[in-house]
């Protein structure tokens, strides 16, 4: 989705090596397909390397480096000296970003990495825009450099975390985090087994490790004139819907900075439009604070189904998510198409017979739309799912 939704590249792993173990990865067969499509659209693939690989572990890495430069892949996102220094032998043809777990924050350490052959490097969430601005002016000017600019953020510094290992087994540093600075703690005695008191760090709450999202939407034209070619939307374990709708917000709002057009604000709408926790605009104009009264995400709007394709009349055939009714008020958001609002029409099953409420989940039916829409558009409704 996020292909189609105006990604410029896409950034996933494979069944090995990446910080992503709780993701749907992709197979060595997989992996090829899902290259040709994206090249087919324009886009580029950039696939996740970036483990801190045992010596059990590095003796696969050249093999699985020489499938990935096979396989067409743009560039590899590394955060190991040794796998960095593998893939500019066995992916010849691959890009060599630095992974933001290199924890990269100052222009020698970004210059060094350039100086070694790296083509990106993505900073540290921690580097303010200041600091980000004199990294540019002080790096070689082909060095790219990245940033994360939307999406969930690490209580530890980028995402160095031996929580979730001490406490669940699962080893954030390994791309199996459990989370647990979103729990919410409480004392407990030794002499009063079974006694919890509660743990503040001011009036406001218990969850003292929980940290906010990040989203930079109305500061884009700040984030360029610091330099920074490549806005990074994290979106490990997120939903299709997710990545469809925060890329193309973006892809939008990127495009009117550079035209010249003031911001639609139908695109800063729609990042609220996903499940997300409390926003802040990271560390790029100081401390972003945490948010302590508790973990939830805010969830506001459901998807509803999806438009596998439309014709000329406007009459799509879609696949049923969540079910709903004739006569609901919706909207249709879809590849480069505005969102509008629709009021749910006569539906029909694919044999013509009148279904004023699709209820099975995934079900094919055809619903009467205004205009016709693209493929892959979405059918979506405000209603509160938010965790109570």
């Amino acid at each position: 989705m996020s292909v189609l939704y105006g990604a410029d590249a896409v950034y996933l792993a494979g069944t090995s090596f990446g910080m992503r173990s709780f993701a749907g990865n992709f197979t060595p067969e997989e992996l090829p397909v899902a290259v040709k499509y994206a090249h087919d659209h324009g886009v580029k693939v950039h696939v996740t390397v970036n483990t801190m690989p045992r010596n059990d572990e590095v003796v696969h890495l050249p093999e699985y480096l020489a499938q990935l430069d096979d396989a067409g892949v743009d560039a590899l996102i590394l955060a190991d000296l040794g796998a960095f220094t593998l893939a500019g032998k066995y992916a010849p043809h691959c890009q060599r970003h630095i992974s933001t777990q290199q924890s990269i924050a100052n222009y020698e350490c970004a210059q060094a990495w350039f100086d070694l052959g790296a083509q990106r490097v993505v900073l540290a969430r921690e580097c303010s825009l200041k600091e980000i601005a004199e990294i540019r002016r002080k790096v070689s000017p082909e060095l790219e450099i990245e940033t994360f600019g939307h999406g969930a953020m690490c209580v530890s510094y980028s995402g160095r975390c031996l929580l979730s290992n001490y406490m669940t087994g699962r080893d954030s540093n390994r791309g199996a985090c459990a989370q647990p600075c979103r729990y919410q703690y409480a004392l407990m005695e030794e002499k009063r087994p079974g006694e919890y008191f509660p743990v503040y760090e001011d009036e406001k709450g218990t969850y003292i490790l929980n940290s906010r999202d990040m989203c930079t939407i109305d500061h884009l034209q700040d984030l360029m004139d610091a330099g920074i070619d490549c806005i990074k939307i994290e979106g490990r374990a997120k939903s299709s819907y997710y990545a469809a709708i925060v890329t193309g917000a973006y892809r939008h709002v990127i495009d009117d900075i550079e035209a010249g057009r003031p911001m639609d604000k139908v695109w800063r709408d729609e990042v609220d439009h996903v499940s997300h926790r409390i926003y802040s605009t990271g560390f790029y104009y100081g401390e972003p604070g945490q948010y302590t009264e508790n973990s939830r995400y805010i969830r506001e709007w459901q998807i509803c189904a999806a438009i596998e394709s439309c014709d000329e009349n406007g009459v799509a055939l879609c696949s049923l998510n969540n079910k709903f009714h004739e006569g609901d008020q919706l909207e249709i958001v879809g590849p480069d198409l505005r969102p509008f609002p629709i009021t749910a029409g006569n539906m029909t099953d694919l044999e013509g017979n009148p279904l004023a409420e699709p209820r099975t989940p995934q079900m094919k039916f055809r619903f009467p739309l205004p205009k016709q829409v693209p493929a892959h558009s979405i059918v979506r409704r405000s209603v509160d799912l938010s965790a109570k």
